[in-house]
This record gives C-alpha cells, sequence and structure tokens, in this order.
C-alpha cells in the first residue's frame, strides 16, 4: 500500500454534501476515498488532453496548422455521416 498524505483543502459545501452521500449511500468507503478518487480522475483527464494536445501539435509540425475551415468541413462530414437514435415514442395509453 502507498503511503498517504494529508491535505487541507477549502471546498463548496455542495461538494462536501455529495461527497458525503455518496458515502451514505455506499458509493464510497468515506469522504476522503471520494475525494482521492476525483483528483485522480482529474489527473488522468488531464494527461490524456496534454497526450492529446501533444499529437495534435505532431501533426500539425507534419502537415501545417489544422485550419478552422479544416475544422467547420469535418464538423459537417461528421454530422452528415452520424446517426440519430432516438428513443421509441410510447403509445398513448401503453
Amino acid at each position: 500500500m502507498r503511503n498517504k498524505e494529508r491535505l487541507t483543502v477549502t471546498v463548496e459545501p455542495e461538494l462536501i454534501e455529495a461527497g458525503n452521500q455518496a458515502v451514505a449511500e455506499g458509493r464510497a468507503a468515506s469522504l476522503s476515498g471520494w475525494v482521492g478518487l476525483a483528483l485522480a480522475e482529474r489527473a488522468t483527464k488531464e494527461r490524456r488532453l496534454r497526450a492529446l494536445a501533444e499529437a495534435v501539435a505532431g501533426y500539425e509540425e507534419l502537415f501545417g496548422e489544422i485550419t478552422a475551415a479544416e475544422l467547420a468541413a469535418q464538423q459537417r462530414a461528421d454530422r452528415q455521416a452520424a446517426i440519430a437514435v432516438r428513443p421509441r415514442r410510447r403509445r398513448k395509453g401503453a
């Protein structure tokens, strides 16, 4: 087991309540565990965003800067290729 360090932070009361509710509902073992998980998830997200930024920079280094026009064209192509998934409508009286 890794060593842990004590951390003192100031957060909004709503976040403390959300953490305490997660503990009360059994979704977290403790408030510390809930906060630790949130920090771990944020660290993972930021690591992925850095990797994405590095990948885009590498692409642009090889092929040139991605322009706003290219982004707009890709967005249009993505929308045209997308398949809309909507829930079935419930019949009245069903």
